[in-house]
């Protein structure tokens, strides 16, 4: 009777981590689907394909499709809690975001490897509904305030500002890493590495830089008619994502009616192709201006930096987050990203002459631009940060954080 209940306890041990091996595979396909189609446009039955069962195994294990969505983004989370603890371990602030960068880096490599699939991308988190949106923006909210602790206790309000600013720079530019890392070949990604943490470490400025940008004065169209929509779209897009924002809802929110909205776009792929495109032409109007001001290419930097985050920072302006990019069609989206590729190109090519001019450190000219794309994309979800101070401060505080690094406090003590 003894062996045979060894027996029965061996079966089940064999039968969990069955279980458990197939809800893993079945929470890594769903990362890999939420990354290419967003969490709504995620289905049972692409998930299925993806781990080779049918609809029905899936949701044996996950009773609706916003249960999976929810158990992968909580997968993620736990994840970049661990990290983020692992990198505590270090003595010192540089050494705990070194920590944590290599650890990311050493991540994608697995995935680059096949040895490890990608964990789910956090972008819809704001679009799932109550209660689960409530759960999981709590649980984004522990990994923030994790990530901030790395800096070590804040002396004051002007440090925890200043610290906040520093761990969103971070946080998005690690969840930036897969799009761009994978253009490198795996050997590089320890170089890769240390040109980022470098950045991190001593910023984009010779020692003797200052931050006193000339911000420029950006031609925009008055908000209303299909200004007002785009403007009102982006909004909506970037707080809930791609599927998240619809036609219905970006309507109420200027009070008119569906066929308002059609009468200015004639669909809504049309609708963020249009925002992304009066993003990427504010940007490219801010790189041009910059330059036509003249200065060093420091000032020109700087001044793209100010004029960029007071659009972003402001209630007229936000710029469309590139996490809407998973929405649209394959070659529309080819499209944008080849345009924001040659927007990051432009800010390479500030950053080598002022390499050569010796007002901008030596630094890597790509690997610095793909930070700056990141740094400014995710200024918008700094808003309401930014709105509790002066609007020159906020963007000196947060442009610090690449313009001098995470670990220099002059913008604070100056």
């Amino acid at each position: 009777m003894q062996a045979q209940g060894e027996l029965g306890g061996d079966g089940e041990e064999i039968g969990t981590r069955r279980f458990r091996a197939k809800r893993e595979a079945i929470l890594a396909a769903a990362a890999d689907a939420i990354n290419e189609q967003s969490a709504k446009g995620m289905t049972f039955a692409d998930v299925a394909r993806r781990v080779g069962l049918n609809t029905t195994s899936v949701t044996y294990y996950f009773k609706r499709k916003e249960d999976l969505a929810a158990a992968a983004f909580e997968h993620t989370l736990d994840y970049l809690l661990v990290m983020l603890d692992t990198a505590m371990e270090a003595p010192t602030p540089e050494a705990r975001v070194e920590r944590y960068l290599a650890l990311n880096i050493a991540r994608l490599a697995r995935v680059q490897r096949g040895e490890e699939r990608q964990i789910a991308g956090l972008s819809d988190l704001r679009a799932m509904d109550e209660p689960v949106r409530g759960r999981l923006m709590a649980g984004w909210r522990e990994v923030f305030r994790r990530a901030r602790r790395l800096w070590g206790p804040a002396h004051g309000r002007a440090q925890t500002d200043l610290n906040g600013a520093r761990a969103h720079v971070l946080m998005e530019n690690t969840f930036w890493l897969p799009v761009w890392l994978p253009r490198y070949e795996p050997d590089q990604y320890g170089r890769v590495e240390a040109r980022v943490m470098d950045v991190f470490r001593h910023g984009l400025g010779v020692p003797s830089a200052r931050w006193a940008p000339e911000a420029v004065v950006l031609q925009r169209d008055l908000a209303e008619g299909r200004e007002a929509f785009l403007l009102a779209a982006t909004r909506l897009i970037n707080e809930l994502g791609y599927r998240g924002a619809s036609v219905q809802r970006i309507a109420s929110e200027l009070n008119v009616t569906k066929g308002s909205f059609y009468h200015h776009l004639d669909a809504k792929d049309d609708l963020v192709i249009a925002c992304y495109r009066r993003s990427f032409d504010t940007i490219s109007a801010a790189q041009r201006s910059a330059d036509a001001q003249g200065g060093t290419q420091w000032d020109r930097l700087c001044a793209m930096f100010a004029t960029l985050l007071g659009v972003q920072f402001s209630e007229l302006g936000p710029l469309l987050r590139t996490t809407a990019l998973s929405g649209l069609p394959i070659t529309d989206r080819a499209t944008m990203v080849d345009r924001s590729n040659r927007i990051a190109r432009r800010f390479a090519g500030t950053i080598a002459d002022g390499i050569a001019e010796g007002t901008v450190r030596a630094v890597d000219p790509l690997v610095a631009s793909q930070l700056v794309m990141a740094f400014l994309n995710a200024a918008f979800d700094m808003r309401k940060w930014a709105w509790a101070m002066p609007q020159d401060r906020a963007i000196a505080l947060y442009a610090s954080t690449l313009a001098f690094g995470m670990f220099d406090d002059r913008v604070i003590e100056g």
